[in-house]
């Protein structure tokens, strides 16, 4: 995974989503990151949450539940 900071990612996926607010993505993610912190799992697997998917999707998966690939390497993950 490649970290990136909050607003990092909020500007990429916005200018790359124009549909989807600001805002309301950049609370979502800090809501999903304080829950990952809190030991938030995956529901299918238990695995830690992959927050960046998770806040997009609305619901708390890891990466490979929610994409179906193994390795997350050219991907992001977001920092609080």
């Amino acid at each position: 995974m490649n970290l990136i900071s909050i607003k990092e990612f909020v500007e990429l996926t916005t200018n790359n989503n124009p549909d989807i607010n600001p805002k309301e993505l950049e609370e979502t993610l800090r809501a999903v990151l304080e829950e990952k912190e809190g030991g938030a799992r995956c529901m299918n697997c238990g695995s830690p949450i992959w927050v960046a998917g998770s806040a997009l999707v609305g619901s708390y998966m890891c990466f490979t539940c929610l994409t179906g690939e193994a390795d997350g390497s050219d991907d992001f993950e977001v920092l609080g």
